[in-house]
């Protein structure tokens, strides 16, 4: 799948907010994109998405609540440092093949193999995932608000990356 970008929505739609990459996913799904941009609900299916994260992409945009310990609803992109995951004796990194943050995958794709596109992260700061016992179906409010920010803003990181990559010049050899 060489020069295309995938957009991978993450969440689990029973718990709430965790459903936000998700609901993501289904926006972009809406709308026009460059026929090169492949948007995939993931779900909670953590070994599908490892194994496509190691695919040859231009750049892959994981989508995901992302609890920061800000105001529900706060929109972040990051760039994860990959060199520093892939061990799979790191604490914390037991497999759920059933519930796995960004940063499970992240490590767990590094373990079979290596990444070899830039990796982004849009999350988003979650109100909540439901109550303990039986979750909820659905967004809460603040973060349902920015569903179609965060889409924008997927789509405004996919030019940023294409921006970026055409402003790169090879270099310029010597004449022999």
């Amino acid at each position: 799948m060489t020069g295309t970008t995938l957009v991978a929505g993450v969440g689990n739609i029973f718990l709430g907010d965790d459903a936000f990459g998700v609901e993501v996913a289904r926006s972009l799904a809406r709308r026009t994109l460059a026929p090169d941009i492949l948007v995939k609900d993931f779900g909670i299916r953590g070994f599908d998405l490892a194994y496509a994260l190691l695919e040859p992409w231009d750049a892959v945009i994981l989508v995901d609540a992302l609890p920061r310990n800000d105001a529900p609803g706060t929109l972040y992109i990051v760039e994860p440092d990959l060199s520093q995951m892939g061990d799979p004796s790191t604490p914390g990194m037991e497999m759920n093949p059933h519930s796995m943050d960004p940063v499970r995958v992240l490590n767990l794709a590094l373990t079979m193999g290596p990444i070899t596109a830039p990796v982004f992260v849009v999350g988003c700061e979650p109100h909540d995932f439901g109550d303990e016992l039986e979750g909820r179906m659905g967004l809460s409010a603040p973060v349902q608000a920015v569903v179609e920010e965060a889409s924008n803003m997927v789509e405004g990181l996919v030019a940023r990356i294409r921006a970026d990559a055409t402003t790169i010049q090879p270099p310029v050899l010597a004449a022999m």
